[in-house]
């Protein structure tokens, strides 16, 4: 009998990315609105339930960080308490849940990568409610995996990549920050481990190791600025005009949110514990690149 995921969300990269990847033996059930609102949490558990899954993966979330400067009740009511409701529907069925999280929940200022152990200490409201959601699910259900990732780019949606790909068009420079360290990490690479975590807390229920807080991110580190110049080299590649990167201070974009100046994650315990490593973010990047880029042909 193949493993059945249920999926909050519809629209987002990585729930797209999932569809996408989604491997033999598999079947994913992607729950959007109506039947499931993360704004509207009592609508949660009754949408699970009726999935049947055999496992829940919450990757829908509110995820527009200065937005959420100036909503933050909404921010907490879909990125909190909404996941606790996935938890305790995933409690109830007696079934693992996956909780996607972010490097947003620290606040960058260790000059290493962060270990999951590390203190927390969000500096934004995003960070503050995507915290929430994983203490949530930590105190809804001992069956959970909680995955922090960043800097998440794909083919769709909106993100870093699309939008260097389209300032290209139009502009010969592109201003972009040098001063935010973290690693550029493909949602199709994310969808891939998220199946194998999945597998893994099903096929191996009583491993105790397997359930906790993981760093989940491509391999490698840059800046923005570097991301930015990896894009348009191989836009050049691909027969697009040079655009040049001025590398500018985070003082000089100022945004409403407060971004983590160092967002890398040691990644070394889920590799331990669940045999997944992210390929290093070159190799990702490019070919995410290379599709948009044939996708415009």
């Amino acid at each position: 009998m193949g493993l059945r995921i249920a999926v909050t969300g519809w629209a987002g990269q990585i729930v797209r990315a999932m569809l996408e990847r989604v491997p033999t033996g598999v079947e994913v059930i992607a729950i959007r609105r109506p039947e499931l609102d993360l704004a509207v949490p009592r609508t949660v558990a009754p949408a699970l339930r009726a999935a049947r899954p055999d496992v829940i993966v919450n990757a829908a979330a509110y995820t527009a960080v200065d937005q959420a400067e100036s909503e933050p009740a909404l921010a907490m009511r879909v990125n909190g308490e909404a996941a606790g409701e996935a938890a305790r529907a995933a409690a109830a069925l007696g079934i693992p849940v996956i909780q996607l999280s972010t490097d947003y929940v620290f606040d960058g200022g260790l000059d290493r990568p962060y270990r999951e152990d590390d203190a927390t200490g969000p500096i934004s409201a995003y960070g503050a409610s995507k915290l929430a959601g994983e203490r949530a699910v930590a105190a809804a259900t001992a069956n959970h995996a909680i995955l922090r990732t960043a800097w998440i780019y794909a083919p769709f949606g909106k993100n870093f990549v699309r939008t260097m790909l389209r300032l290209a068009e139009t502009q010969g420079e592109v201003g972009v920050v040098a001063d935010q360290h973290g690693s550029p990490t493909s949602a199709l690479d994310i969808a891939d481990a998220i199946f194998t975590v999945a597998q893994n807390l099903t096929g191996r229920a009583d491993d105790a190791s397997l359930r906790g807080v993981f760093h989940m991110s491509a391999a490698g580190e840059a800046v923005w600025a570097d991301v930015a110049e990896a894009i348009f080299a191989e836009r050049e590649r691909l027969g697009g005009e040079p655009v040049r990167v001025r590398r500018i201070t985070s003082a000089a974009y100022p945004t409403p949110a407060r971004r983590p100046v160092n967002s890398r994650l040691d990644c070394g315990k889920l590799a331990r514990v669940h045999g997944v490593g992210l390929p290093e973010w070159h190799s990702s990047l490019r070919s995410c690149v290379e599709r948009l880029i044939e996708d415009q042909r």
